[in-house]
């Protein structure tokens, strides 16, 4: 990767990954900030200004962003998360004025009008609506609010219908003048972009936005516990999860090599125990989640009400058994898997650019893909073993289910009764 690293003297940091074979470009801001950084009362104001951003500047309403971007043959975007927001396009590489001229203009000039609050307000409620009706999405959402009760951290990304009713014009003013800072901000393009033509447009564009040292989300603290949603539907919804690694944790690339071995593909031990020789999923796989002081490794599985006893004892003699015989060869084919998902994604603009702005502000500093590919070849079988030892020994188990819980054959155990199964 060609990368090139500038920081303006407001703070302001210019990263690119120029691929001059390419005719377009993609460039984002990403601001660090997320959910995790609300208060209680701001729940979902994170997401809600992302919206918002779209909605109208001092020199460009709604419409005009919409067509200015589009009359190109651009496309703008944005999403949130519980550590960042990003606001991004990609246009023709000749156009790149335009698109850090837009997004310069929506970080700074936005001017949330209060008949756009209200109609953005139903829009996001709908949107709180049909996540709810979404089991296998919410069943994460309650997993981290079971991994984390009571914390930033354990909140959904979207907040509930009364914080995000009680949001107006002043309130999202506030939250961007308190945490859309210089100091946290990375100005990220990848394709056909040329490093010093985009930090001269970054210095005319962004000069304004204010430095102040950014302040940090409250610590979090993996506490585990169980969150049950007894609901009329044709599946469970099963998510459970240990306390996993931070980003800069030694462990991390552990972790992923780990997820694949237990559940990441079709030759996975979960995908062939419990889904091709036991018939009891559809859909299962294992997932690990780094955050910047805190992390979850888990498993999800969606399966029949009759079945949910007969599911979690497979699962956790699965997750048992990887610490004792996990071989070289299946850890392996994780490894392959992960190292050819990162090199496929270097080959897109859009992930090139999310990857680096991501690593410059975890690390503060982009990777070298060799870098990133010899810390996923340093996993071994050994190391996968040592893992699980790890997660047995962890602080707890977080557990969600979402559905018919009292199945035959039991239905669903005692959170105690599953928490014993696991404590290998």
């Amino acid at each position: 990767m060609s990368v090139e690293v500038t920081r303006l003297d407001n703070g302001l940091t210019v990263v690119t990954d120029s691929m001059p074979h390419l005719q377009t470009t993609s460039v984002g801001v990403w601001v660090n900030t997320g959910a995790r950084h609300e208060r209680a009362r701001q729940h979902g104001v994170s997401h809600m200004l992302e919206h918002m951003a779209f909605k109208g500047t001092e020199r460009r309403s709604a419409l005009a962003i919409a067509e200015e971007i589009e009359t190109v043959g651009g496309h703008l975007n944005a999403h949130t998360t519980h550590e960042a927001t990003a606001y991004y396009a990609r246009v023709l590489k000749e156009d790149l004025p335009l698109a850090v001229d837009i997004l310069a203009d929506i970080l700074q000039n936005s001017i949330f009008d209060p008949e756009e609050v209200e109609r953005e307000r139903g829009v996001i409620i709908s949107e709180i609506g049909q996540a709810h009706d979404t089991p296998d999405d919410v069943v994460f959402d309650d997993l981290l609010e079971a991994a984390y009760p009571g914390q930033p951290l354990g909140r959904s990304i979207l907040g509930t219908v009364d914080t995000v009713s009680g949001f107006g014009r002043d309130d999202l003013n506030g939250y961007m003048n308190e945490r859309y800072l210089a100091q946290g901000m990375v100005l990220a393009a990848a394709g056909g972009v040329d490093h010093k033509d985009l930090v001269k447009l970054a210095a005319q564009r962004f000069a304004a936005v204010p430095w102040r040292p950014v302040t940090h989300a409250p610590r979090a603290v993996f506490k585990g516990g169980e969150v049950r949603k007894e609901r009329d539907l044709e599946q469970v919804h099963l998510a459970l999860a240990f306390e996993g690694p931070t980003y800069q944790d030694p462990d991390y690339y552990t972790a992923q090599v780990f997820s694949g071995v237990l559940g990441g593909g079709m030759s996975s031990r979960l995908f062939q125990e419990v889904r091709e020789k036991r018939g009891l999923c559809y859909s299962v796989f294992a997932f690990s989640w780094s955050f910047a002081d805190t992390g979850v490794f888990g498993i999800y599985a969606g399966t029949a009400p009759d079945d949910v006893a007969e599911l979690m004892p497979v699962l956790s003699g699965e997750l048992g058994r990887i610490g004792i015989d996990a071989s070289e060869d299946e850890v392996a084919r994780s490894r392959a898997q992960i190292k050819a998902g990162l090199l496929m994604g270097l080959e897109s603009s859009s992930s090139r650019a999310e990857q680096i702005a991501r690593q410059y502000m975890i690390h503060g500093r982009v990777l070298p893909v060799e870098e990133l590919i010899a810390r996923v070849d340093e996993v071994d079988a050994d190391a996968v073993r040592r893992y699980a030892e790890r997660l047995a020994k962890g602080p707890g188990l977080a557990l969600s289910a979402i559905g018919p819980l009292g199945g035959q054959g039991g239905g669903l155990e005692s959170y105690d009764r599953i928490a014993a199964r696991f404590a290998h």
